[in-house]
């Protein structure tokens, strides 16, 4: 399988200058533009999820499947209705530069096509391979604030 056919819809650009979906104070570029444009790799297990929501806010492909191990990594992923609109890192356990494996807490909102708000809260687990951090599964739970 390769990346080309695991997201179905076409990509979203955004400028580097502009503000990254992932909620830090940073320029896309300097935050996780770096992790999607491969000019790096996200050191940590938290860097990884938010490279990953962000990605997720770009419709971007090619870094959720370089980023979700192999082992557990669905076909095609088809996010056509979804407008992510925050995201809040609530904990993490482990996932550091020396760590092996991680976790992170986290809760994402997205606007429903009727405007009103629904959260995916996820603990997800990740793992190192060949020193790289990949999302491996999660426990989550959602919920419709409309």
């Amino acid at each position: 399988m390769t990346s080309e056919s695991f997201f179905a819809n076409a990509p979203r650009d955004l400028a580097p200058d502009a503000d990254c979906p992932c909620g830090r104070d940073k320029a896309y570029g300097d935050c996780c533009g770096r992790y999607i444009d491969q000019r790096d790799v996200p050191p940590t297990a938290e860097a990884c999820m938010r490279s990953r929501y962000t990605a997720y806010v770009l419709r971007n492909g090619d870094h959720l499947f370089r980023t979700w191990s192999p082992k557990t990594r669905p076909q095609t992923i088809d996010l056509e209705n979804i407008n992510w609109s925050g995201l809040e890192i609530k904990a993490t356990r482990l996932g550091g530069v020396l760590d092996a494996t991680g976790q992170v807490e986290f809760i994402a909102h997205w606007l429903l096509e009727d405007g009103h708000q629904a959260d995916l809260h996820e603990v997800s687990d990740f793992e190192k391979r060949g020193n790289r951090w990949v999302y491996v599964s999660g426990e989550h739970h959602f919920h419709n604030a409309g």
